[in-house]
Formats: structure tokens, sequence, C-alpha cells
């Protein structure tokens, strides 16, 4: 048989079979260490060209920019089979020079910026010199460009970043050619020599539609320029929009009279946040099945996903279910307040103070919603109960219909129809629910109020004096302020906040016991708005921190004065003091306070002198003053409930007091109501502050809940309940 081995699989101690190798199979049979190397330039261009060129659209997006910033005010545009085959694009612009064309597609060539610097106040759409570079890598590139003073035209062809041949044989320097002043940019055989890449596209039709809508969005955006579009062979353009056309025809050349008709201009700026934004969009009579958002910052279209989240939560207060806006959003930026650099492909940017720029657009998009709803008037016959149906019928026509009878029928054709239990309330300047409570108890049997309490106003605005100071705004970094911002947004109940950032405010119902009613689609909800209160103000404490304004007392009021009679009306914040009487927990707040008064006034607005007088306390709501009764307990308290050893503590323990003192304050029940006192009992101050506070709560705070609030789980719990569902009260109507 002879000697043979038989291989009977991996033996113990193999690597193969998991056992411990030894030190000499290392060095022996082990491949060698994989060691660092430069990746040939080459490659390196070819995976940059991936990152910036993703797909024909992107490639256009490139030159089309270019063009503009070139100062052209004609662009033509030529597509084949979805940009993959052939994208031209042919504009009217400065040119460039014939000395520049050989550095034209290097990379980081740029006439635009010389330092780093100068991305902070970057105008232009290009600037990093890498998309001509980037499409010379990946697809054959040819540049034909005429400047206002040179006799003839130069045409250039580029491969890899380089100068290259138009045939072999052929010299690489750019020749001399007939043509127009301008540029004119070829790309051919896009991704020829990324096949993985190319074959990742579904269709040339797909590609066309999104080269359509990025071209559309730029000709919207680029007012004076004209712009036209189509397909290669084909005589008539997909897309064309003359240079002097307004931006209302551009968009109704693009999306139809449907979207044009209804536009309402939108203008919004804050000299704080250092922005300006113009724009258009739709009112509450159209909507359409997804949101449709050209957004432009500092004149580059962008995507971001929370300005388009914010502006849906915005109309959903004037849309039906499922419906969405169209908006074109110009959004302008001191460029020192924006990172243009962070995306390859320049689809998204960063800036400063974004949540307040946001905040701050949409309420003026809510603002001018708003007054076009007020403004809407419709048409309608009604019948009074008991009225005799009207006999005398209009004379007939020929046909025997009458135009009337005509509109009447169309006009029935056309009305959806609407299931009543599905009717939501939309108007909040409908009857509130407090004008059906009536008088109990007997204390007023009339059936209607006097003619004194119908003149008296059920709600007053208060009569402020406000004065603007020179104050930077103060970025806050702290690390312990952030971690707070976290918890609460770890801690949001998403259902609870969607209701009320779409609710409809529908009235107060108890001033005691600080209860309100307001609707969420076919709910009708009681909430605390005592709770809700001090969550929104302890979030907007966070918001604002080391940004608060300022109330201020002339004559200072004495502190020390202050704690004492905060002595008599706390008794158990005073017993966590008390180990010498009441003068001993006096001075122990009051020289707690003046110890911090310097991180109080910097962080808090809170200023306290050296000597112990209170100058000024935070500002946190404009329009609405917190209850000045309770300013003693407040400052008492601020001694045992504030942790004032650690950092985090401290602020959070000290945001929740002063949330606190701003919660408006229950207050006596209405006179006539169940337990409430006599008209002549209640002391007038009190009454004005009854008007005073109902004024804040229904136009400021649930406004404000509205556009700001982060419902928490605690707020649930309690706080809000839910006490009719129109579908239900249907259903038991049904079975009566």
């Amino acid at each position: 048989m002879g000697d043979r081995t038989v291989n009977d699989g991996p033996q113990v101690g193999s690597p193969r079979a998991g056992g411990k190798r030894k030190a000499e199979h290392d060095a022996e049979n082990d491949r060698p260490v994989r060691r660092i190397r430069a990746l040939d330039p080459g490659v390196v261009n070819k995976i940059a060209a991936g990152e910036i060129i993703v797909a024909p659209v992107h490639a256009l997006k490139e030159l089309i920019e270019n063009a503009v910033d070139a100062g052209s005010t004609s662009l033509e545009i030529l597509v084949k089979e979805g940009g993959l085959k052939l994208l031209q694009i042919t504009d009217n612009g400065c040119g460039i020079q014939r000395d520049d064309l050989s550095l034209l597609c290097e990379r980081h060539t740029t006439s635009k910026i010389t330092t780093f610097e100068d991305l902070t106040s970057i105008s232009t759409y290009g600037f990093r010199g890498e998309a001509l570079a980037s499409i010379s890598h990946i697809a054959h590139l040819t540049v034909t460009t005429k400047t206002k003073d040179s006799s003839v035209a130069w045409r250039a062809h580029y491969l890899d970043g380089e100068l290259a041949p138009p045939k072999p044989g052929q010299p690489a320097e750019p020749r001399a050619v007939a043509g127009r002043p301008g540029t004119q940019i070829t790309v051919e055989d896009l991704f020829y020599n990324v096949p993985a890449r190319r074959r990742a596209f579904r269709s040339p039709a797909d590609e066309f539609n999104k080269i359509i809508d990025m071209v559309g969005r730029y000709a919207i955006h680029s007012k004076g320029v004209g712009f036209t579009c189509k397909k290669a062979g084909e005589s008539s353009n997909s897309l064309a929009i003359q240079a002097q056309a307004t931006v209302n025809d551009r968009i109704r050349q693009i999306y139809g009279s449907s979207v044009a008709n209804e536009l309402i201009d939108l203008h919004s700026s804050d000299d704080r946040w250092g922005f300006k934004a113009d724009g258009l969009v739709t009112n509450a009579n159209f909507n359409i099945k997804k949101t449709t958002l050209l957004l432009f910052i500092n004149h580059r279209s962008v995507e971001s996903s929370v300005i388009k989240k914010a502006i849906e939560q915005t109309y959903l207060s004037y849309l039906p279910k499922g419906g969405h806006p169209f908006v074109y959003l110009s959004l302008e930026i001191d460029p020192a307040r924006v990172d243009v650099n962070v995306h390859p492909t320049k689809r998204e940017v960063h800036f400063l103070n974004e949540d307040e720029i946001v905040e701050a657009i949409c309420k003026d998009i809510e603002t001018k919603l708003a007054a076009v709803d007020t403004s809407r008037t419709f048409m309608t016959q009604s019948l009074l109960p008991g009225a005799a149906t009207p006999v005398k019928e209009p004379p007939q026509q020929a046909n025997g219909d009458t135009p009337q009878a005509k509109a009447e029928i169309i006009g029935s054709a056309r009305r959806p129809v609407q299931n009543p239990n599905s009717l939501i309330r939309t108007d909040t300047s409908e009857r509130k629910i407090t004008s059906m409570f009536g008088p109990v108890n007997g204390r007023n049997t009339s059936p209607s109020p006097s003619k004194a309490q119908q003149n008296k106003p059920l709600s007053v605005p208060e009569n402020i004096d406000y004065a603007t100071v020179d104050r930077d705004y103060v970025q806050c970094r702290l690390a312990s302020v952030k971690s707070l911002r976290s918890e609460v947004r770890c801690s949001v109940h998403t259902e609870l906040t969607e209701i009320i950032s779409s609710h409809s405010f529908v009235g107060i119902v108890d001033e005691n016991r600080r209860l309100a009613a307001i609707q969420g689609g076919t709910k009708l909800y009681l909430i605390d708005y005592g709770r809700a209160c001090y969550e929104y103000l302890y979030q907007l404490g966070l918001t604002d921190f080391g940004n608060f304004g300022t109330i201020l007392f002339k004559p200072p009021l004495n502190l020390r004065d202050l704690l004492r009679v905060g002595v008599e009306a706390d008794k158990p914040a005073f017993l966590q003091l008390d180990k010498g009487g009441v003068e001993y927990a006096v001075e122990k707040v009051a020289r707690n306070l003046i110890q911090f008064r310097e991180m109080l006034q910097s962080y808090f607005s809170l200023e306290i002198t050296p000597g112990g007088e209170l100058k000024s306390i935070p500002l946190l709501v404009k329009g609405y003053t917190p209850p000045l009764a309770k300013l003693a307990v407040f400052l008492l308290r601020l001694g045992p409930k504030v942790n004032w050893a650690e950092e985090k503590a401290c602020f959070d323990t000290f945001l929740k007091e002063l949330a606190k003192f701003y919660v408006p304050e229950p207050l006596p029940a209405v006179p006539g109501g169940d337990g409430g006192q006599r008209e002549e009992d209640i002391d007038p101050e009190v009454k004005a502050r009854r008007q005073h506070v109902r004024w804040a709560v229904e136009n400021i705070f649930f406004p404000a809940f509205k556009a700001r609030l982060v419902a928490t789980k605690s707020l649930m719990d309690g706080g809000v309940l839910e006490v009719a569902d129109l579908k239900g009260l249907y259903r038991v109507f049904e079975r009566c």
C-alpha cells in the first residue's frame, strides 16, 4: 500500500481548530503585517469624486451654481439619458480666461476664497474648487469659454483633472474656436469608469425628473436669470423660464396655477439672531399629500428636516388631516454664523441659533395664515325655524333650468360630504365655553347677565412699559445647562406634545383651580394651566439661560424686609431655616443671596446690591407680570430650596423656584358661581388681576405652549384630563 498521510481535518493546536497558536507558528506561517501606505492620487480623486458627485443631478447643481456665480442671465441645459450620457449647460456669464484653463480642473483651485478664514464670509455658491475636478475624474469633460474682451472662444478637454487631447495624437492645449461670450460645459459618459455606481441608477427618466426638479428650484430663486431645459433630440423645452418673469410667474409655470393662486408673501427678520427670511407660502385653501419645501440658505439650495417639520407643525391647525403646504423660503443669515462646509454635496449647512430662527419664521407664518383665515367670507343661506317654505318659483328659462339651480347643483356635487362626528373646531375666535356657564345656587337668578356685566371685558392686557437695552446675546456653553435640556427632551410625552402643538384653545373653566379647556382633534381636554405654565416656564428658563430681561424696581426694595414678609407667608420654608428665630433666618438667606449676587445677575438678571437692596428680577414672559404678592416667598425659598453647592443642581432648583414664582396664582371664584364671592366683596385689584391673567393665559401662554412646550410625562400624570370625545358622544346619542 505504501506510506500515505491522511488529512483528517484540523489538528489540535492548529489555528483553524481554535487552538492556541505557537510563537514559531506566527513567525513562519502568518501573513506579513499590513503596512500603512499613501493611496495613489488617482484613487484619492475618484473617492472624492464619488462623495461630491453622487448622481447626475448633483453634477448639474454644481454647474448651475458656477454659472450663476459668473453673472449669467441665461442658462440652457441639455440632457441625454438622464444626464448619464450627456449633460450640457451653456451660460452667458463672464467666461474663463485662457491662461486659467490649465488650472480649471485641478482640485481646490478657486477664485472665491484665498484663506480658510474666508469661509466665514463666503457669499457665493462655489468655493472649494472641487466640482469640475471631481467631474473630470468620472466623466469626459469639455469646456468652451469666451470672455468679453477675447476675440475668440477657447475649447479645452479634461481627463482626471488635467488637460487632455480631444483625440489621440493631438495636442492637449486649449484651441481657438468660434463661440459666443460665456461658457459651455459638456459632461459625457458620467460614471463611465465607475460601473457599480452607473448600474445603481433606476432609469434615465427618474434621473431626468430629479434634474427638472433641481432646475425648477433654482429657476424660482434666481431672479433675473432665464432657464431652459430639454432632452437631447427633442424640439420643445421641458422647462422654459424667462429672465424677466416674477417669482409668482415662475412658480405658476413650474408648479401650476393651483399653487400660484393661493400664495401669500412671507417676510421675517430679527437683528438679534442675524437673519432675514423672504418667501411665498400657500394659505389654508391649498394642500397636497406631501410637503413641497424649496429652501435656500444664503441663496444655496439645501435641505433641513428641522425646518420642514416645524413648518408642517405650524400648518396642522389650518389644513385638513393629511394635507401639507407648498413653501418657498429664502433665508439669509449673517455668513459669520453659518458653516457651509459640512456636507460633500453642500446639501446641508449648520448655523447658530437654529431653534430661535425657526421659531420666529414659524410664528410669522402662523400670523399670516391667521390673518388670511379671518378675512375669508362665505355666502350661506339659512332657513329660520318656523318659517314657511317659499312656494313661489323663479321664472324658468327655455330649457327649464335657472342659472341659480345650475349653480346649486354644481356646488352640491363638488362639496365634499363631511361626517358630523369628525368636525373639529378651527376658529379660536368663536364663542368660548365660559360664556355658556350660568349662575348657580341662587346668587343670580336672572337668565342673562346684567348690562354692566355684559359690558365688562373678561380679559384685558396689561399696560406695561418696556425699554430696550443694547446687550449682546450670550451663547450658553455650560455642560450643566445642556444636560438639563437633554433631560427635558428625554422625558417628553410624544402624544401629549402633539396634542398641545395642534390644539385649539376653548376657554378658561376655573381660575381658582386653574383649569382651561382645549380641543385636540375631536376630543375635549381639561388642562391644569398652572402645571402647564410651570413646565413651560422651567423650559423657557433653560432655553433663554443667561439672556433674561429684567423687571426693574424704582426705588429698589429692601431685601431683608421682603424676607420678613416671606417668613410670615411661608411657615414651612421658615421652619427649615429656624435655628435662632426670624432674624436669624432672614439674615442667613440675605447673606447667601448677597454672596452669589454676581452669578445671579449674570445668569438670571436678579440684581442685588452689596447693601441688600433688590434692584431687579428676571423677565421671562413679555406682556405678563408675575404675581408680585409671591415675591417675598420666592426670595425666602431661594435659601432652603436651592442647592448652592453644586452647579447643575443649583441651576435646576433655582429655575424651578423661578417657574413657581411666575405661574399665575389661583384667583377667587367668579362672582355668582358655585362658592364664589359677591361682586362687591372682591377687591378691585383682584378684578383687574383676573382680567390680566385671563388675557395672558389665552393670548400668551397657550400660544407659547403650542409653539414651544415639550410636554413631559409628569404633566400627563394628572395635569391633563380627557372629558369628551365627539365620536363617542355620537355613539351615545345614536343609542338614545
